[in-house]
């Protein structure tokens, strides 16, 4: 598979204060109850940028800035596209995943993360 094949998938680091927000995948969701960053796969004629404002309007009910990209992470079939992001406003409404938690760095790194997630979590961290 070369990267041209690969899904385009989008996810956000969304800080509000000194937290961070981490969200688990439900028991009926691919890798369940795993730890990610909130996001989704991008849709044609999207900017990755667009993509990550529709999924978390879609899957959280929030609106968020999106801020600098981080480096893509390549688990095929998939390429994950992070971006740091912020929010005025940290109520939520989950409509896909089992539960969510703001957390500081010490709390994020007890998760049990996706794999694709974690080299996005180690990034963050390095920062």
């Amino acid at each position: 598979m070369n990267n041209s094949q690969l899904i385009p998938v989008t996810c956000a680091i969304i800080q509000y204060d000194s937290k961070v927000l981490a969200v688990q995948r439900s028991e009926s969701m691919n890798l369940p109850l795993k730890w990610e960053f909130p996001g989704g796969k991008q849709e044609a004629g999207e900017s990755l940028q667009e993509c990550l404002k529709r999924e978390i309007k879609e899957e959280l009910n929030m609106d968020i800035i999106v801020g600098q990209a981080l480096s893509p992470v390549v688990k095929p079939p998939i390429v994950l596209h992070p971006f740091l992001c912020s929010t005025a406003d940290a109520s939520l409404h989950l409509s896909e995943h089992k539960t969510f938690v703001w957390a500081d760095a010490k709390e994020l790194q007890a998760l049990d993360w996706a794999e694709a997630d974690i080299p996005v979590l180690e990034e963050w961290l390095s920062l």
